[in-house]
């Protein structure tokens, strides 16, 4: 049998074989290793862990798109730079970057917890506040390392865009509880703000009004921004250490079951805290009550008991009279009562009271509750004239709208009256005129004033009048009729600096004459800042408008000549205190008896300044109060 050798198959491999590939050398022990050189430095395309096999050398043509791409996208370039840049140091100065990296951990840490823990007034801005345990950021981030990362860092900048958003409304409710008294409406302030913005041109120059507004606006955008990537930061660093801070979360979390249970408190103010979720609650509130104040105040403005009154029956025990309803600007209880700005006040009050006495005038002083606080004057002018209690700019909006009988519009209703309206402070359209029922309105560029203004009161009140009796008081009225007058003296207006002075009556002229009167004054910058400075120049302005008034009327004032004057708020808490009531005082002051006869049982103090406890009714019954004092007859429409 023949004998076949042995055949050997090639072993299979996946790779072509290598015929030219040297024998590879056996590792060398540890013992007999060389000792490690300096790692050479990376050249492009080489793996920068020195893990695996090197990368690729950029394709031709890379590097001129790169250029390409980044001369369109300059910001690119800028943010790639600058993260290259940090990578550098990072690696350079590793201690400083661990040190930076932890204290950036603390400060986000701390603008989170700060802002939940942030209160809505200035009186409480206090350390004590701070040192509390927040069960929303204890909930954050239990639902943070309950995500993955994707979703992790999508619910994280929400997170810290949303405490940024609260933290803007608590900001605007500190503003306004310091200024007006009450809190933020998301749903009806948001025009105040364009007001507060005039209000700052009007005091101090457009360009300070153009800075402070987009300032703010860069402010609250920065505070969305920072306060979303501080989230996402905490986020990570959360994921980064799991375990320890799954185990933090759990601990937190029991300490504030705890805190709360047993009522633990620090310096008064308990340990654990849900601000942040009180402070939401607040704000749903404010906006359900809102909604639903809107129809329910439709209703009553529609139910008025003078609506159809007969004009024969309107105001018959005040035919034959010039009517004047002056309402003071900040004129409140505070004026009169507050021990550093009350003495100045009242000494006034007394002082007119006996000259007018002197020129055969008497009076009866009582108290009104207003609707509003601090500013706003518009909705305390509607509430006292309309009957209405109006608060809010959603309920002037509808009373406005609606066919309402004011007061105003009740003398002119008779055909009895002319009906005028003085009103400096309107320096734009004013479609309210014909709501309030005024034949003529003088407004800021009516009256012929060249003169300077005086921070945001467009001249002084002692102009205003003179003003009104050239125009209107001193002329004689044309078939037998008289004159019904609403006017507005806004000198009183914050923020109280400059401070008009009187001057003398034949002087007055175009105003020109109070140039150097304004020169004078003090800045309002000046002002506005110093509480006390302002409680002080907030009392002399009250006393140059009564004196003002006081006086035109016993130089002008006739034998059929009735002033009503009132406040239509108190100035604003920062001069007037958080706690302080919405009291203004109100008078009337005539030389006929008859006209303070009829109100004889009000029970009204003799003389300009009202008791302390002399009575108090909302403004909203003062229209009623007054048409029936003086003859009118309550008939409801279709009644």
């Amino acid at each position: 049998m023949p004998v076949f050798p042995r055949l050997r198959r090639p072993a299979r491999t996946t790779e072509p074989a290598r015929a030219t590939e040297p024998a590879r050398a056996t590792e060398p022990t540890r013992a007999t290793e060389p000792a490690r050189t300096a790692e050479p430095p990376r050249t492009a395309g080489e793996n920068p862990r020195g893990e695996g096999h090197p990368h690729p050398p950029p394709e031709e043509g890379t590097e001129e798109r790169r250029g390409e791409e980044t001369s369109r996208k300059p910001g690119l370039h800028a943010f790639r730079t600058l993260r290259a840049r940090c990578a550098r140091l990072r690696e350079e100065y590793p201690r400083a970057a661990r040190a930076a990296r932890w204290t950036l951990h603390g400060l986000a840490a701390a603008l989170i917890v700060g802002a939940l823990l942030l209160p809505n007034t200035a009186g409480a801005l206090r350390p004590s506040r701070f040192t509390r345990i927040p069960a929303e950021a204890i909930i954050g981030a239990v639902l943070l390392l309950a995500l993955p990362r994707r979703p992790r860092i999508v619910a994280a900048a929400l997170y810290g865009a949303g405490i940024a958003v609260l933290t803007l409304l608590n900001v605007l409710d500190i503003g306004f509880n310091e200024y007006l008294g009450r809190g933020f409406n998301v749903v009806l302030d948001w025009g105040l703000l364009d007001d507060a913005q005039h209000y700052v041109e009007d005091s101090m120059g457009g360009a300070t009004a153009t800075a402070a507004a987009v300032g703010a606006v860069l402010l609250a955008l920065l505070l969305v921004v920072v306060m979303a990537l501080a989230a996402v930061r905490l986020s990570g660093l959360l994921a980064r250490h799991r375990a320890r801070a799954t185990r933090g979360a759990l601990i937190a979390g029991t300490v504030w079951i705890t805190c709360t249970a047993l009522g633990l408190q620090v310096s008064g103010v308990p340990v654990a805290s849900d601000r942040a979720a009180a402070a939401l609650k607040v704000q749903g509130k404010r906006v359900r009550d809102t909604l639903r104040d809107e129809a329910a105040f439709e209703k009553v403005a529609r139910t008025d008991p003078f609506a159809g009154t007969p004009s024969g029956r309107l105001l018959p025990d005040l035919r034959g009279k010039d009517v004047l309803i002056t309402f003071i600007e900040s004129y409140g209880r505070t004026a009169l009562e507050d021990p550093v700005i009350a003495p100045g006040v009242t000494a006034t009050l007394d002082a007119g009271t006996e000259s007018l006495a002197g020129a055969g005038f008497a009076a009866r002083s009582g108290w009104l509750t207003s609707s509003t606080f601090g500013g706003s004057s518009w909705l305390g002018h509607s509430t006292a004239l309309s009957g209405l209690w109006i608060d809010n700019q959603q309920r002037y909006r509808t009373a406005t709208a609606s066919d309402r009988l004011t007061l105003t519009k009740a003398f002119g209703k008779t055909g009895a009256w002319d009906t005028v309206g003085v009103m400096p402070g309107v320096q734009k359209g004013w479609p309210e005129a014909e709501w309030y029922g005024l034949d003529t309105v003088y407004d800021a560029f009516g009256m012929g004033y060249r003169g300077p203004k005086f921070s945001w009161s467009t001249m002084p009140d002692q102009y205003a009048l003179e003003a009104f009796q050239r125009l209107e008081h001193g002329k004689r009225r044309d078939g037998g009729k008289n004159l019904m007058a609403e006017i507005i003296l806004t000198s009183s207006h914050q923020p109280w600096a400059p401070v008009p002075e009187m001057v003398g009556w034949d002087e007055l002229g175009d105003g020109s004459v109070f140039g150097p009167v304004q020169k004078a004054g003090k800045q309002p910058g000046d002002i506005v800042a110093d509480t006390t400075k302002s409680r002080q120049e907030y009392g002399k302005s009250v006393e140059y408008s009564v004196t003002a008034l006081t006086r035109w009327l016993e130089r002008y004032g006739t034998d059929d000549t009735v002033l009503v004057f009132l406040g239509d708020h108190q100035p604003i808490a920062r001069v007037s205190g958080l706690r302080a009531s919405r009291d203004v005082p109100v008078t009337i002051v005539a030389k006929d008896p008859k006209v303070l006869d009829e109100v004889a049982d009000w029970n009204w103090t003799e003389g300009l300044r009202p008791d302390r406890d002399a009575p108090v009714w909302r403004m909203d019954a003062f229209r009623d109060r007054f048409l029936k004092a003086y003859g009118s007859v309550p008939h409801p429409a279709g009644g």
